[in-house]
């Protein structure tokens, strides 16, 4: 089970989760905890894993390009790789491992990030019982961003093993909403300017964004074009759950969707003022153009049960960003742009 905001307070307070700099109060979520960039980061000709054995400051000696101070901010140009330090440290129980996502409004940019360890064979996974440093694999696909200590990217939420037999899993399937008259999402233009990752509503939309309509129900996405579109269905995760977005089918399209695709307890839950609230899909053509379809399943919601009802659910009273949603872009843009 999925452990919910208490118990990573008490984790924190038990020294299992710590920083070199003190964990803050409003970096824990309702099931998740977000990390933060510290002082350094390093260009890198390509991402990778260290493997069993090996460290990440051990493989940076050998492929780093340059390193790159962070704390007077720094830009990370599109099509480059990086890898960050990551201020929080953790010594995990015997019995529970992580789980790492990019945050919402990271995804919405196009910024690929995976969260990686010390001898890790897999991206944004911790094992059981790790002890050391976090690092996150940064690569902004459409827009460069600017980033500083202290920039959240990322996020972890953390699962107990020995009650994974005890989980509860079911699945909603997900499908594209591209009915009606207007705007059904947003393509990203290229050659803009800058985003500075940790401003909110800094940016007119319209620079950085075209609207999007739908043609008999359906829209052809371009290969290498970034697009934010929106689900047919409303999402409600009841605050006994988390949810995370998947793949409905990988062999079924030549397209992504949705980097980051964690939910927190209370997204669209009508009691927390999320009533409505629709998944924003963050999506990619491969190598083709490829026709979306009005109703085109294009994801599975898997929800896992949380140890226990988090103290702090998503919605208004924490200040969350998407609740009661419909087609949104990012926090970083004050508006939508014009049809």
């Amino acid at each position: 089970m999925i452990l919910p905001s208490q118990s990573i307070r008490a984790m924190i307070q038990d020294g299992y989760i710590d920083g070199v700099c003190n964990v803050n109060p409003n970096q824990v979520q309702p099931a998740s905890l977000d990390l933060r960039l510290y002082k350094k980061a390093w260009r890198v000709p390509a991402s990778f894993l260290p493997g069993a054995g090996v460290r990440v400051a051990t493989l940076l000696n050998d492929i780093a390009l340059h390193e790159i101070d962070l704390r007077p901010g720094a830009v990370l140009e599109t099509g480059c790789v990086y890898v960050a330090e990551l201020q929080e440290y953790l010594s995990l129980a015997p019995d529970v491992s992580a789980l790492a996502n990019p945050k919402s409004s990271t995804g919405r940019l196009d910024v690929f990030v995976r969260v990686i360890t010390d001898f890790g064979t897999a991206f944004d996974k911790v094992p059981d019982g790790y002890d050391g440093p976090l690092y996150a694999v940064i690569c902004p696909q459409t827009f460069p961003v600017m980033v500083r200590t202290g920039s959240r990217l990322a996020q972890l939420r953390f699962v107990r093993a020995a009650e994974l037999a005890e989980t509860a899993r079911r699945n909603q399937l997900v499908s594209i909403g591209l009915a009606g008259a207007g705007v059904v999402g947003y393509r990203a233009k290229r050659h803009t300017g800058l985003i500075d990752i940790d401003r909110v509503g800094g940016y007119d939309a319209a620079d950085f964004w075209e609207p999007v309509t739908a043609r008999g129900d359906r829209i052809t996405i371009d290969p290498d074009e970034f697009y934010i579109l929106a689900s047919k269905e409303a999402v409600s995760i009841p605050p006994t759950h988390a949810a995370e977005m998947v793949p409905f089918n990988r062999l079924m399209g030549e397209f992504v969707n949705h980097y980051a695709g964690f939910f927190d307890p209370g997204f669209g839950w009508s009691e927390a003022g999320g009533a409505g609230s629709r998944a924003v899909l963050e999506v990619r053509s491969h190598q083709t153009p490829f026709i979306l379809e009005d109703g085109q399943t294009v994801g599975s919601l898997v929800f896992e049960r949380l140890a226990e009802v988090p103290s702090q659910i998503y919605g208004a009273r924490i200040g969350s960003h998407y609740q009661a949603q419909g087609l949104k872009l990012s926090k970083h843009f004050r508006d939508e742009p014009a049809q």
